[in-house]
């Protein structure tokens, strides 16, 4: 309930705590396990609420593999490596050899969960290797 203004919610951040923590003045990437909506609703009297781009959850009733499911809701690296490149103005000039790396492994996603019916190694086969401490 923090994302809201005090005036909708007693623990919503007051104005000046949630424009130094979100900006007032640049793009914002929100990557979030749930409805987008919601985001949008609990920040729309904002300030910077225009600049608010959310990723969330896309009901599509399809089984598919563990990391596919964060593609299709794009919210996978991938996807939002291209919506910061989308929206910082001079990274779009910048990024066409990124962006091609990114088409590329988009395809080869695609095609090796086609083939095998499970995530590409790298993806599925990935533990944490640094310290939380």
């Amino acid at each position: 309930m923090t994302l809201q203004t005090r005036k909708e919610h007693p623990h919503g951040l007051p104005e000046r705590d949630f424009d130094a923590l979100i900006t007032t003045d640049a793009p914002i990437i929100f990557a979030f396990h749930g409805y987008p909506w919601l985001i949008h609703r609990l920040t729309y009297r904002r300030t910077n609420h225009m600049n608010l781009h959310v990723r969330g959850y896309k009901e599509e009733g399809i089984m598919t593999t563990p990391f596919d499911v964060v593609v299709r809701n794009d919210l996978d690296r991938f996807h939002l490596v291209s919506d910061v490149r989308d929206r910082v103005p001079k990274l779009v000039s910048n990024a066409a050899y990124a962006m091609r790396v990114v088409r590329d492994k988009f395809v080869e996603h695609r095609e090796y969960i086609a083939m095998y019916g499970q995530d590409v190694p790298g993806i599925r086969d990935w533990t944490w290797k640094g310290s939380l401490s």
